[in-house]
């Protein structure tokens, strides 16, 4: 077990995080019950934090979150949202597709970082959860919205702190630069990092990690597989939302190739790498169906040799200065 800090206090979270992007019909549709079975699933497996955001599948991913949690010991599992999104219903009619979602285009997506907004949004998000108080609310992907999200944001979601109605403040992004300076000027007490500390890419290891380390915040790292990647390293895969470049796809087969000369799967090297520093509270893995949650679940279950590390820094795949997790 780990610590996430929540405010003044802390919990004791399990290592994987549930991300429920994936029953809000990431890409392909999943029905109400397939949804259903993959929280229960995430349930038995330990998993006690879930995370979702009004901005997937158009807010299903939170109603479908939420309703299936809600039978649950309230206190036993920590559920955080996003605010900086709101959704304005609309007449256009089509498929969300456009924006990752196979939903009906019933809503549109609207920027705003402003101390309304936020409480709008957060205020819908209670209403789709069918919850009284969420436990952390991350400022969603604010990067072209850095003076709002500062200056109007953040200050909204203290006084919400202070009164109760959210457990924590939080910012979720895909870069570390701005995550720094939330550690650093505000008293934040959690950041969700994606795609930043990997086996591919370490650079919330330059800064973010230390001063989240140094202030006593906690890190909830996602994208720990690359946008698929580090799943399964093929020509045509995908790499931080693109198709990987030929030298980023041929250190991922030569990690690859590293893993199974001691049999193990690169999907379960890819888990266990972030756990390697003190700051990193939970790896947040999303998921659409129970089997991908059973399988999350084992793959972090598995020992990882103390050879194999080795071997990376041996082969030049990961630097002497990075650490790497200890007892597996």
């Amino acid at each position: 077990m780990r610590r996430l800090a929540l405010g003044t206090s802390a919990v004791s979270v399990t290592e994987l995080s549930f991300g429920a992007a994936g029953i809000g019909n990431l890409f392909t549709p999943v029905d109400v019950a397939q949804a259903g079975r993959a929280v229960d699933a995430a349930w038995d497996a330990g998993i006690r934090a879930f995370d979702t955001a009004p901005h997937y599948g158009l807010g299903l991913s939170e109603e479908r979150l939420g309703a299936a949690l809600r039978t649950r010991p309230r206190h036993e599992y920590v559920i955080s949202t996003k605010v900086g999104r709101l959704l304005r219903p609309t007449t256009g009619g089509g498929s969300d597709l456009a924006n990752g979602f196979a939903v009906p285009a019933t809503h549109r997506r609207v920027w705003d970082f402003s101390a309304d907004g936020v409480r709008v949004s957060l205020l819908e998000s209670l209403r789709r959860l069918g919850h009284d108080r969420i436990d952390i609310v991350y400022l969603h992907d604010p990067d072209d919205h850095a003076e709002a999200a500062f200056r109007t944001a953040y200050p909204e979601l203290e006084r919400l702190r202070a009164e109760g109605v959210i457990g924590a403040i939080g910012a979720g992004m895909n870069q570390t630069e701005m995550l720094t300076r939330f550690v650093r000027d505000t008293d934040v007490d959690v950041v969700l990092c994606a795609g930043r500390y990997t086996l591919l890419d370490q650079s919330a290891l330059t800064e973010l990690l230390p001063e989240a380390a140094a202030r006593g915040k906690s890190v909830v790292i996602g994208g720990v597989f690359n946008s698929g990647l580090l799943a399964d390293p093929r020509p045509g895969a995908t790499y931080d939302y693109a198709t990987a470049p030929q030298e980023v796809l041929d250190r991922a087969l030569r990690l690859q190739a590293v893993a199974g000369r001691h049999q193990v799967p690169l999907r379960a090297l890819a888990l266990h790498f972030p756990y390697g520093h003190p700051a990193v509270a939970s790896v947040l893995v999303g998921a659409r169906s129970g089997n991908e949650v059973r399988d999350a679940a084992e793959l972090l279950a598995r020992p990882i040799p103390a050879d194999l590390w080795a071997e990376l820094r041996a082969e030049g795949l990961l630097p002497d200065d990075v650490p790497v997790p200890e007892g597996t």
